[in-house]
């Protein structure tokens, strides 16, 4: 199948190269040229120097960008992938964006015959570079159905939750459960260093009882050990969570953790910390015993 994959960051560079894997013809495009270059020196496949002629004659265009603005900005307009897209296909997004950015672009696909998936991820990019992320998708059936069988490519788990948007919200769901372990394994992390026990002894143990987590497997060692220049970046967090607790404004959710987590993650913005792993909450704890 010929497909379109635009945006080639830590998540998208693999995904991409996932569907090349697989055997499609893939044409990229990135916003700095010198990435599609560097993909193109692995993996099989072509580049544009436009979304629009990125997507021409592609039956599926798979965007993954920043957030809502640059999903607007490479899908909407004479350069973006809907100028190049021909009636009858899909549009497939993997950003983690607002339910009503993934609404807008449905209408405004609708009228030019495409289709349009929302279908953010989680796993993070180890799960996209091996291949086995969870794909949440809103979107109607069908295109569904068609679109399944090609993310297999580099998602393990993809389910369909309902029309259009629900992905977007399922993934809300994801971000506020993952700030609340993290926070959760901070405040476990700097109990079991105040109370003299052996972090790693505790967390080696407890990871295969009721408390255990992804979280907590595969972050504690680097937690203990203070590193966090790697991973999921404190900012991406914070808009997902300014997302989340948006979506909760209008929906009349309560979600007073998930508040109090997003201030202390703005806490460590301020500190200069936003590019750090989202684990780096621990950080903050250990700062404040400091002072």
């Amino acid at each position: 199948m010929k497909v379109a994959f635009i945006g080639l960051g830590v998540m998208g560079f693999p995904m991409a190269g996932h569907l090349a894997h697989a055997g499609h013809t893939v044409c990229v495009y990135n916003r700095t040229p010198a990435k599609a270059r560097t993909w193109l020196e692995t993996h099989k496949g072509s580049m544009a120097e436009t979304p629009a002629a990125a997507a021409r004659d592609a039956s599926i265009v798979f965007t993954c960008v920043g957030n809502d603005d640059d999903l607007r900005s490479v899908v909407l307009g004479e350069a973006g992938v809907l100028a190049g897209m021909q009636q009858g296909s899909i549009l497939v997004d993997h950003t983690t964006a607002s339910a009503d950015a993934a609404r807008q672009l449905a209408a405004e696909a609708a009228k030019q015959g495409v289709q349009f998936i929302d279908a953010p991820v989680s796993g993070g990019q180890a799960g996209a570079e091996n291949g086995v992320l969870s794909i949440m998708c809103g979107g109607d059936e069908s295109p569904f159905t068609q679109v399944s069988e090609v993310m297999k490519a580099y998602g393990r788990t993809i389910e369909r939750l309902g029309d259009v948007g629900s992905g977007q919200l399922a993934k809300m769901v994801n971000q506020i459960c993952v700030a609340g372990v993290l926070q959760g394994l901070a405040e476990g992390v700097h109990f079991a260093k105040q109370a003299g026990l052996d972090p790693l002894q505790v967390f080696g143990l407890i990871q295969h009882g009721a408390a255990g987590s992804w979280q907590m497997a595969n972050r504690h060692q680097s937690m203990v050990e203070g590193r966090y220049d790697y991973g999921f970046a404190v900012d991406w967090m914070r808009k997902d969570l300014n997302i989340a607790l948006s979506e909760a404004r209008r929906n009349g959710a309560q979600l007073p953790v998930t508040a109090l987590i997003d201030q202390f993650y703005a806490d460590l913005q301020r500190h200069g910390a936003g590019r750090q792993d989202t684990s780096s909450l621990l950080q903050r704890l250990e700062s404040d015993n400091n002072h």
